[in-house]
């Protein structure tokens, strides 16, 4: 089972990789990914600037790299470093958008940690711009530069790689900033709060990466604290002398349990399919976000309690079946697949009819297919790296478990 979901996580790869990547303006050592498959001329130039999007096309390679570290993936993930700071055109840390610097300070920090490969030299720069832009009398960060929007697609990030960083404070905080401000009555984690001049308004939108984020924060503050107590993997909770380091372990496991059970209830079918309606443009990324930290939680949540052991069941069956369906529902061009963007519909197949120069007659009735972005792509791609994640820790277990 391993090697199949492995198989189909390169095929994935292969997709991405033949339809999309390509050097940056023709540069020798850079490569990106092309926002769209079939591409527009502007689309193949690069003209318009999608960071975020990039971020998780590097974090994909960084997941393909963590299976198998081979010496062509390490030139790419290279080569995509390069061409993300050549197509900026200045700092990464130039961008008003506290989400984008958020996902490629992660996805640079996760590259930089692969075997055989040179760190990221100005990561910390980047970290240390996403720290100062936090508010000082809320201590959250904004939405962007000058922005008085606090959300989620910001913060949850923020505080993953603050508490990546050692930073646990900090990262607690905005977690229980989000607990207290923005938890609706059925267990999901809204966008944010907008701060007007007459109050609070709170933005009740839910997204699928936002379930997510607020997951990934705390397990990675959960993992902290049991370091901080010393605990080893095997050990529970109970055996914990200091009272508030277990309570404080308790509250962010089970906010770690409910979003889990709150995301099986009610984004996923009865066989556990993740069936949020996303679109494309942004939305693309939303479920293959919310899959990576539901993998994350399968994985490396200590199966330390009975409750904790069914968390990581429920989080792993949601993979899983959201990653079967999503195979079973792809097309193939030339031997390679294509996802949908529903995952619980057959993919439809892209194109770019409409997209180029035309009249505003000739665009009427024009219908965008969905599966044509990247961001959709790259969703199915992160859903199968998940599912593959998730068997590989299985085979592994089991054979701890036999010796």
């Amino acid at each position: 089972m391993k090697e199949k979901w492995a198989h189909r996580a390169d095929l994935a790869e292969t997709a991405i990789n033949e339809r999309h990547a390509s050097a940056v303006w023709g540069l020798p050592r850079t490569n990106l990914a092309v926002v769209s498959w079939p591409p527009t001329t502007k689309e193949s130039l690069f003209v318009h600037w999608h960071y975020w999007w990039q971020a998780h096309y590097l974090d994909c390679q960084v997941d393909a790299a963590l299976r198998k570290n081979t010496k062509v993936r390490r030139t790419l993930i290279a080569n995509t470093m390069r061409g993300i700071h050549v197509r900026n055109l200045r700092a990464l840390t130039k961008n008003r958008y506290y989400d984008d610097k958020a996902w490629m300070a992660l996805a640079m920090a996760r590259a930089g940690e692969l075997k055989k490969l040179r760190p990221y030299k100005k990561l910390s720069v980047l970290q240390g711009n996403i720290r100062a832009g936090i508010d000082s009398q809320v201590g959250v960060l904004p939405w962007r530069e000058g922005e008085t929007f606090l959300n989620v697609p910001s913060n949850g990030p923020g505080a993953i790689m603050l508490a990546r960083m050692g930073r646990l404070d900090e990262a607690r905080h905005i977690v229980d900033w989000i607990y207290d401000h923005l938890i609706d009555d059925d267990g999901f984690v809204m966008d944010g709060i907008r701060m007007r001049m007459d109050g609070r308004e709170i933005v009740r939108a839910i997204h699928p990466y936002c379930q997510g984020v607020v997951l990934g924060a705390c397990l990675e503050i959960v993992l902290a604290l049991r370091k901080k107590s010393g605990l080893t993997s095997l050990e529970t909770i109970d055996t914990i002398y200091e009272a508030d380091l277990a309570k404080d372990m308790m509250d962010y496991t089970t906010r770690i349990r409910s979003l889990v059970q709150a995301v099986a209830t009610g984004m996923a079918t009865h066989t556990g399919v993740i069936d949020w309606k996303t679109g494309d443009g942004d939305g693309g990324l939303f479920k293959g976000i919310l899959v990576r930290y539901l993998a994350d939680v399968a994985v490396r949540l200590p199966g330390d309690s009975p409750a904790n052991r069914a968390t990581k069941k429920l989080a792993a069956r949601l993979v899983i079946s959201s990653a079967e369906s999503v195979w079973e529902h792809r097309l193939e061009v030339d031997g390679l697949p294509i996802f949908g963007s529903d995952w619980t519909a057959d993919a439809k197949l892209p194109h770019n009819y409409g997209f180029g120069p035309s009249s505003l007659g000739q665009k009427v009735g024009i219908i965008r297919v969905a599966e044509r972005d990247l961001s959709v792509q790259l969703s199915g791609w992160m859903l199968l790296e998940a599912c593959a994640r998730i068997w590989k820790h299985k085979e592994e277990s089991k054979k701890v478990q036999n010796s």
